[in-house]
């Protein structure tokens, strides 16, 4: 879904202690202090993050790894700059203060387009009129944990929420409650802390606690280093032969039924359940949301498509059981990395705004923003997704490289008319690096100086380029790591950004808006070098060439190779298309032939573009609910996915050439 602004609801999970407070924090503070002369109730350490969660971990007699392992899922160790997440969490340790977050939220509109992406049957949805969500006059206890957490540590609220060592304080202080109310000591022995940890990050769902718990434990197996958003340094050694006590892990059960997980074509390893779109009729013949299909008996899986919900959970599955509204596959929660599924994988969803884009992928939408940094993606969020996606890449046979798992907001648009309604999410602060990571799938260097291609990859914490719009209209977006180099049309920050004439029709140049994909190159996507200038690279780019700062010591893309498609000789220029559909001749009676209208882009002679995959056109014929007036269209006309600058575009086979790069 498109990014503008903050939506009205949001869902706020968080686990509920069962006793009072007061029961408990009693309990949990007559533990013996220890550690540090500092490391007391009311004054934790404030000379690093790594120093934060050793007084913690003394003070509540909570194992240091457990609170590392537990902070990684919920944060990555980032504190946000104090600014809650989509789930209303504040600090490395995600303490939830519903009414404060709400509260700092802008008021919104939900308005959307089109996502079917059918010229044939456009369907549109009203905008919502920009309003704030109420909250009860009694929250419970899962939406005010740092509440619980400030009675629990005698720290102010406001500490909690800004101070990150006090909130690793407040985080110990509620998972040695949780063990406290479990009737469990607080043992040394990180093995020994698995329901709680569960309870923790499983919030009122017990599947997600147990998938939580479990990605907790394997971050403490493998360790993990790394720099937070506030530049601190934090470790976390790896632990090999860490298992979780097999009694506490048996009583909570396996993390998904496997049974269950195969019916919902979800990996067993994840938190998964069905929250079905509907599939019916309304109105004067129209129906929704989505089609039947037999993929990949009639249509072969060739993409999946990464988007963010611009909404809460609670929003994204009201909508997602409206027939007249548009669908996905899966959506993904923020809190814990909970699946739900929504349309079979065999049937097409309507959630891409392509219909050859539709027809050929999987949609899977996560809870958050794009254009909020304060609601961040949460690592339990990403390896939940990273898990579903390995699984669907098995299933379908997807291969796991930037040209076939997408963002919404590289699907070409289908004619020039579409191209400046089409979505931009999950935007420029999706870690494609880290992602890809996850799937086991880095981006590295693949070739020398001399291999015809570049791989975008800058360090997502360093690399800040400014954008704007974040919250209005042309202020500058808050400071904060990004997937996305800019593009200029000269080798110099001085010199305009390239223009993109499907997105500024009227000629006007890309903006810094977080919106504006006209001049941005994003992590994993390749590249055809264009040209080389000191500390500066061109690449061939929607038709033009485009400069970005690439330093030696401080690289944003590395060399590699493949294959490249460039016009054929004798052709001063080719043109390109949003879709991959069959000619005229092969439509049948009774099937409206659909025009392949190319895009404004041209691609003149000797430019080179980066090669994605080789597609013989086809167009899903689904005007019906009656699926027997259904029909596939599969023509001769063969097609090259390429990267044509932030989205992908096609080109007939017929005017290119397709090699090796650098040869």
């Amino acid at each position: 879904m498109r990014g503008s602004a903050p939506e009205d609801e949001k869902r706020f999970h968080r686990p509920a202690l069962r006793r009072s407070v007061t029961a408990v924090a009693a309990a949990v503070l007559l533990l013996p202090l220890s550690g540090t002369p500092s490391a007391t109730a009311g004054q934790p350490r404030t000379d690093g993050l790594q120093q934060a969660f050793t007084d913690a971990a003394a003070r509540f007699h909570v194992p240091r790894s457990v609170l590392l392992g537990v902070s990684y899922l919920e944060s990555r160790w980032d504190g946000h700059g104090g600014a809650p997440s989509v789930s209303g969490g504040y600090g490395p340790m995600h303490l939830t203060d519903a009414r404060t977050a709400l509260a700092r939220t802008p008021e919104f509109s939900t308005g959307d387009q089109d996502a079917r992406g059918d010229d044939a049957r456009p369907r549109t949805r009203p905008a919502a009129p920009a309003k704030r969500a109420a909250l009860p006059a009694e929250l419970p206890a899962r939406l005010r944990t740092l509440a619980t957490a400030a009675e629990l540590t005698g720290l102010p609220a406001g500490k909690l929420r800004t101070d990150p060592a006090a909130n690793v304080l407040g985080g110990a202080a509620l998972l040695a409650a949780e063990q406290h109310r479990l009737g469990r000591s607080a043992s040394g022995d990180p093995a020994r802390w698995y329901t709680a940890v569960a309870r923790y990050g499983g919030q009122d769902d017990a599947r997600a606690g147990r998938a939580f718990a479990d990605e907790v434990y394997e971050v403490m197996r493998r360790g993990q280093s790394r720099t937070t958003d506030a530049g601190q340094r934090v470790t976390l050694a790896a632990s090999p032969r860490l298992a979780p006590d097999a009694a506490q892990q048996k009583r909570l059960g396996t993390p998904s039924d496997r049974g269950a997980a195969r019916k919902l074509e979800c990996p067993w390893t994840v938190a998964c359940e069905s929250v079905p779109a509907p599939y019916e009729e309304f109105g004067d013949g129209d129906y929704g949301n989505h089609d039947k299909a037999d993929r990949p008996e009639d249509q072969r899986v060739r993409a999946i498509v990464i988007h963010d919900t611009e909404g809460s959970w609670e929003t994204t599955l009201k909508l997602i059981k409206d027939p007249t509204y548009v669908s996905w596959n899966y959506t993904i929660r923020s809190s814990d990395g909970l699946i739900a599924q929504h349309v079979p994988t065999k049937d097409v969803a309507w959630h891409a705004g392509n219909w050859y884009i539709n027809s050929h992928s999987v949609g899977i939408e996560h809870e958050g923003f794009l254009a909020a940094p304060d609601a961040w993606y949460t690592e339990a969020m990403y390896r939940a997704s990273a898990r579903l996606v390995k699984y669907l890449s098995r299933k379908y046979d997807v291969p796991l490289d930037r040209q076939h798992i997408l963002g919404h907001d590289n699907v070409p648009g289908t004619t020039p008319a579409t191209i400046p309604g089409m979505h931009t999410d999950p935007g420029p602060y999706w870690d494609w690096a880290h992602y890809f990571t996850l799937l086991g799938k880095p981006f590295r260097a693949t070739a020398g100086a001399r291999g015809g291609l570049v791989t975008i990859r800058p360090d997502y914490d360093r690399n800040q380029p400014v954008y704007t719009g974040c919250a209005k209209p042309g202020d500058a977006c808050a400071p904060h790591g990004s997937t996305a180099v800019r593009l200029y049309t000269a080798p110099s920050e001085s010199a305009p950004l390239v223009r993109d004439i499907g997105l500024h029709p009227d000629g006007s140049d890309s903006t810094t808006g977080v919106n504006d994909t006209g001049a941005r190159a994003t992590t994993g996507q390749q590249f055809a070098v264009a040209d080389r200038d000191g500390d500066w690279t061109a690449i061939w780019y929607l038709g033009q060439r485009a400069w970005f700062r690439n330093p030696h010591g401080h690289r944003v893309a590395v060399n590699a190779k493949g294959l490249i498609a460039t016009p054929k000789e004798g052709r001063s220029e080719i043109p390109v298309y949003g879709r991959a559909y069959p000619e005229k001749e092969a439509y049948p009676a009774g099937v409206p032939y659909q025009s392949v209208s190319p895009l404004p882009y041209k691609l003149a002679a000797g430019q080179e573009y980066a090669v994605g995959g080789r597609v013989r056109g086809d167009y899903f014929y689904a005007p019906t609910f009656d699926v027997s007036k259904h029909a596939i269209v599969r023509g001769e006309d063969v097609y090259y996915e390429i990267q044509l600058g932030h989205r992908v575009g096609y080109v007939r086979a017929a005017d290119v050439e397709v090699r090796r790069s650098g040869s």
